[in-house]
């Protein structure tokens, strides 16, 4: 006689504790997220535990928290927001795009040297006028950041000094200070300018070897170029002839042999993107941009605190609205998705912070709009779950049937905000940029927290003796 042994339990317990493990999952996620968002309550703690570990002589030492700051745009952070517009009069039409792009490398690299954080610089087209969007956060000195973005990139062809000019260098430098070291002999410059400068040179052009099909650069001259290029390569055979951008070296190609007619290759291992950049920043110089500062604005670093608190308490009430319409109208999954709601906000802060995202006051608005989304997927999973309950289903059963049904709404709402997140950012300015990147990565997040956490708190209860209290459900 055989006996029959159900399998029903052994099931649900090993259900059971899946649900317990990822709880506890989505729990340590959530404090190692809110230790990176505010790494002082872990520090705290930290110094505390080896404060007891030390009286006990245990040994264990537990370290702080890695400390990365929020990255603040200008409105929060405070700084400078300039405009130019560049003067493309002398520019072929086809050109002009090449040469603004030209134009914002170069500028970059010149706010970078000048020590700006994060700094921000975009083209932006009004009809037929091109303009540079500049902005300095945390810029403190801006008469000096203007007076160096506004400088037209200078072009120049340099080359080799001589082992006695380098010695004669050297000499003086000798003579003037004692004790010469290493480094000061290392920052001469082994190169000596020439006539030939970027005035000279029509442009540079993007090729590819008919061989091999790697990426090269073709630069042409004028008539004046043409012939001073000629004698520079001429003396210089089995050297290096370098090309300077505002004093900084882009390219040091050597010269294989005289070089006459105007028109030279610069050939190498370049990856394609290499080789435009390279391109970008000879035209910058070879067919100079005047640019004019048409408007300059300053955020105070006071100004910006402001701002920041004022967002945060509207976050802070928002929150806390939106908590209490889910807990007095849901009732207890209304609690869960508050406290789903609440991990989704510390793991999406914890995003921007690894990304990193500057945050901007159109960026927090971004965030708070995702908040939202987050928010309208529990309730249309809730709203499906108090159907099935009212036709009698189990909880269990509730809760599948609610998100399998639900799913469809949460998946096309957030997906179609997803596009609309990702065309913003492809065509708009930095403030609409930052609007949509948060909005983008909120909504992912809002996603993952609706459709994991809130659904994994939620089966947490079955099985339990909550469960048969369907009012809390809101089932009849």
């Amino acid at each position: 006689m055989g006996i029959l042994y159900s399998r029903e339990k052994p099931e649900k317990s090993q259900q059971a504790s899946k649900v317990r493990w990822l709880v506890l999952g989505i729990f340590v996620l959530a404090i190692l997220a809110g230790s990176l968002d505010y790494p002082v309550l872990w520090d705290k703690a930290a110094d505390y535990l080896n404060y007891q570990s030390e009286q006990l002589k245990l040994g264990i030492k537990i370290p702080h928290f890695y400390k990365l700051p929020f990255r603040l745009g200008l409105d929060l952070q405070g700084g400078t927001h300039l405009i130019y517009e560049a003067n493309l009069s002398e520019i072929e039409e086809k050109e002009r795009q090449d040469s603004m792009e030209g134009i914002r490398d170069v500028i970059e690299r010149r706010v970078n040297l000048f020590g700006v954080a994060e700094p921000l610089i975009q083209i932006n087209r009004v009809k037929e006028s091109y303009r540079l969007i500049v902005e300095l956060p945390g810029v403190k000195n801006i008469h000096e950041a203007i007076d160096m973005i506004g400088e037209t990139p200078y072009l120049e062809f340099k080359e080799e000094k001589s082992e006695e000019e380098m010695e004669e260098i050297i000499k003086r430098l000798e003579e003037r200070q004692e004790g010469v070291i290493k480094e000061e002999v290392e920052d001469i410059d082994p190169y000596r300018s020439t006539l030939l400068t970027g005035r000279h040179l029509k442009k540079a052009q993007l090729e590819f070897d008919q061989t091999t099909y790697q990426p090269q650069i073709s630069l042409e001259f004028n008539d004046e170029g043409a012939e001073l290029f000629g004698e520079i390569t001429e003396r210089n055979v089995g050297k290096r002839v370098a090309i300077y951008l505002d004093g900084y070296p882009i390219s040091i190609p050597m010269v294989q042999g005289p070089i006459t007619g105007g028109r030279a290759q610069i050939t190498g291992d370049f990856t394609l993107e290499e080789a435009k950049k390279l391109v970008q920043r000879l035209n910058a110089g070879a067919l100079p941009v005047p640019i004019i500062l048409i408007s300059q604005q300053s955020v105070g670093a006071s100004l910006g605190e402001i701002s920041l608190a004022k967002s945060l308490k509207a976050i802070l009430f928002g929150l806390i609205a939106v908590a209490l319409f889910m807990i007095f109208y849901y009732r207890l999954p209304g609690i869960l998705a508050v406290i789903a709601l609440a991990i989704y906000t510390i793991i999406v802060l914890a995003i921007f912070k690894l990304i990193p995202v500057t945050l901007t006051l159109a960026g927090i608005a971004g965030f708070i709009l995702s908040v939202g989304m987050a928010v309208d997927a529990n309730v249309l999973i809730f709203e499906r779950m108090r159907e099935e309950l009212k036709s009698g289903k189990s909880l269990g059963g509730s809760i599948g049937d609610g998100f399998k049904r639900a799913w469809p709404s949460i998946r096309d709402g957030n997906i179609s905000t997803l596009i609309t997140a990702i065309i913003l950012f492809w065509f708009g300015t930095s403030m609409i940029k930052g609007f949509a990147l948060t909005l983008f990565f909120g909504v992912l997040t809002s996603m993952f927290t609706a459709i994991v956490i809130t659904k994994t708190f939620l089966k947490l209860l079955i099985g339990r003796k909550l469960e048969k209290l369907k009012w809390l459900y809101g089932g009849n």
